[in-house]
């Protein structure tokens, strides 16, 4: 795209162009890529590299030193810490693929009545955030939950789904199971099914069949999907605090800042091993799936269809997927029950039932509801202007290096929401805002900020989806008109891709709302709390607990109607484009 200054006349004197190549003119399009690319620096890579920075600096004498590391694996808090942090982060992607594993299998290789409300059910954990059903889990699972009352009651014995570290994995089993069933059903349907016709064909049957041919062709998805379960329980603060599991890696980063101070160099360095563990578990996977061809002729057809089952696998297969919907469903069950409880306690149910814990919450949590309306109504319209931008930017324009913008904005995944927050207390700590008459880390926009910077990746891909649809002739037929570039994106461009622009202002307000590990970190004051910080504290007494449930189902049922409705306006943008009544 030529939008820089023209080149000068020949012959012009060095004086003459001096100006104009000390201050080139450009292009409105180039000016809002500087633009984006000083914002994302200053608000996502500046406090990431101030963390990483912090944490090979001595605090006694200023220097660079190796020494907070050597001091990090010198601790035995922080070696059974991170040794914990693994160990849950992996026992979870297990527990999470015993659970996905048969759900995708049987709704995609057998004709399974239901099939299409299985799928769905199994998305319902992702609308609670995982922190929230944690507290109603322990009601249902714990040590004197509804499951253990009744075993020591009816058998004698209990088993520890909660104790410590168990618990942790059983509820990020639970919430996060979805990432690995959706990429591994979508794996299934893609596999040539005459390939497993091939090898019946050739006596490979039941386990081995699958074992040998099926999961092996089907491991893109499923390596996708571990791969994002184990990145999100290893980063995770929610769970591990509410559950009182504090030897674990985010637990201990957030202790350690808001306990000792922000000069203390053991929440960077922790920091610093969240972030290259996120980083190397994605180049892990790209390691695992290097140099292997999984692509079939077909996609999903040909072959053999979907087999029938017989009674008796009918039985087992109900029963095994009604035993899996169970156990997902729980911390929703729960927590709707602990809602509308009076006392529940030592019980495998509630003593009562009562509309109390919504008035308390109502009277006690409008600020926290407000702000969570404000915080992530900014969040998502900051993230579909910046998205819709760089969208346009890398699709459409030539300007050297707008890769770099989709590649920064992407980043924020790899980022932990609590090393972005000690990112944010550490850069933005001595930054005083004028008027306000508070350093930035302690204003409520830096909460805005920092879940506008978390979700711009989601919303950036949906603005990148919508624009792919949008036809390069559509511009150019406009331009050839008379209008400018900016009328042509703002009449032509944006409205084309509003179905997606709208899909990602939902998503992005949907899971800021009910975001904890970056607010956590940067709330300065009650008035200034989120939802989600509202529930926290809520949670942290016996007493509050009811009041805490009803928020929790009011988080759930924001996020509920956010994924409907997003999921509507994809859907309905398909049907329009498909019948191009719109268009």
């Amino acid at each position: 795209m030529s939008h820089d200054t023209p080149p000068p006349a020949a012959g012009t004197s060095l004086a003459a162009r001096l100006p104009s190549a000390l201050f080139p003119r450009l292009s409105g399009t180039a000016l809002t890529a500087i633009f984006i690319a000083i914002f994302l620096m200053g608000f996502l890579i500046f406090p990431v590299l101030q963390v990483i920075y912090v944490a090979f600096i001595d605090p006694r004498s200023g220097g660079l030193t190796l020494q907070n590391f050597v001091d990090f694996f010198s601790t035995s808090l922080f070696r059974e810490s991170f040794l914990n942090s693994f160990y849950v982060s992996a026992m979870s992607v297990v527990v999470a693929t015993i659970i996905a594993l048969p759900l995708a299998y049987i709704t995609t290789r057998f004709n399974f009545g239901g099939s299409a409300l299985i799928q769905s059910l199994g998305f319902i954990p992702l609308i609670m955030p995982p922190f929230v059903g944690a507290v109603a889990m322990s009601l249902i699972f714990g040590r004197n939950g509804t499951v253990n009352l009744l075993l020591r009651d009816n058998f004698g014995f209990t088993i520890p789904f909660m104790e410590g570290l168990n618990g942790v994995i059983l509820v990020q089993s639970i919430h996060y199971f979805p990432f690995i069933l959706i990429n591994l059903s979508a794996s299934l349907r893609n596999i040539d099914r005459s390939m497993e016709e091939a090898a019946q064909n050739l006596g490979s049957s039941g386990m081995r069949l699958f074992r040998r041919i099926v999961f092996p062709l089907a491991m893109p998805g499923y390596i996708a999907g571990a791969v994002l379960v184990f990145i999100k329980v290893f980063d995770d603060l929610g769970t591990p605090l509410l559950l009182n599991v504090n030897n674990m890696l985010a637990p201990q980063a957030y202790l350690r800042i808001t306990s000792v101070g922000i000069s203390d160099p053991m929440g960077y360095v922790i920091s610093v091993i969240l972030v290259a563990f996120s980083i190397l578990s994605l180049w892990a996977s790209f390691l695992v799936m290097r140099g292997k061809d999984y692509a079939t002729v077909q996609k999903g057809g040909g072959g053999l269809s979907k087999r029938d089952l017989s009674r008796g696998e009918k039985i087992l297969s109900y029963g095994a997927v009604l035993l899996i919907l169970l156990l997902v469903l729980s911390p929703h069950i729960g927590l709707l029950l602990l809602s509308f409880s009076t006392i529940w306690s030592f019980a495998p149910l509630p003593d009562g039932y009562t509309w109390a814990n919504y008035i308390r919450m109502w009277e006690g949590s409008q600020q926290y509801i407000i702000n969570t309306l404000l915080y992530a109504g900014i969040a998502a319209l900051g993230d579909v202007i910046l998205g819709t931008a760089i969208a346009y930017i890398v699709m459409r324009s030539g300007i050297a290096g707008r890769k770099w913008l989709d590649y920064l904005a992407t980043a924020a995944l790899a980022v932990p929401g609590v090393v972005l927050g000690i990112g944010y207390l550490r850069t933005f700590q001595n930054v005083d805002v004028p008027f306000v008459d508070k350093p930035l880390a302690q204003w409520w926009v830096i909460i805005a900020i920092a879940l506008m910077i978390r979700r711009l990746p989601y919303a950036l891909r949906a603005c990148m989806a919508a624009l792919q649809q949008v036809s390069f002739a559509l511009e150019e037929a406009a331009e050839s008109l008379g209008a400018t570039k900016s009328r042509t994106i703002r009449r032509i461009v944006v409205p084309l891709m509003t179905g997606g622009i709208l899909a990602g202002f939902v998503t992005s307000f949907a899971t800021a709302a009910v975001e904890l590990s970056a607010t956590i970190m940067l709330v300065s004051s009650s008035n200034d709390s989120p939802l989600a910080y509202g529930i926290y504290l809520f949670m942290q007494t016996p007493s509050g607990r009811g009041a805490g449930a009803a928020l929790g189902i009011v988080a759930v049922i924001i996020v509920g109607l956010g994924m409907y409705l997003s999921q509507l306006i994809i859907e309905r943008d398909k049907k329009l484009k498909t019948s191009g009544n719109d268009y």
